[in-house]
């Protein structure tokens, strides 16, 4: 029987799980963290953020960020 970790850490697990999701996206389509952030648009800190799973996306970033990339938002949450 696992332990489910508690709800604050399983949150920063999922921002770091969706934060990679994100960087391998990206990186599959061949684009800068640049290209992404000016096309959502957002500060360049705040998306390295969320790449590195220290931010927590809105749903309207996470939206904007897969139509940046060229994904269905669903390729992100997986």
């Amino acid at each position: 029987m696992s332990i489910d970790p508690p709800a604050d850490e399983w949150i920063l697990q999922e921002c770091r799980r969706i934060g990679r999701c994100i960087r391998h996206a990206r990186e599959d389509h061949n684009l800068t963290q640049e290209k992404v952030y000016l096309a959502v648009p957002m500060n360049r800190s705040h998306y390295q953020q969320i790449e590195a799973g220290e931010a927590n996306p809105t749903l309207e970033m996470l939206l904007r960020i897969a139509r940046a990339i060229g994904i269905p938002i669903s390729d992100l949450l997986r």
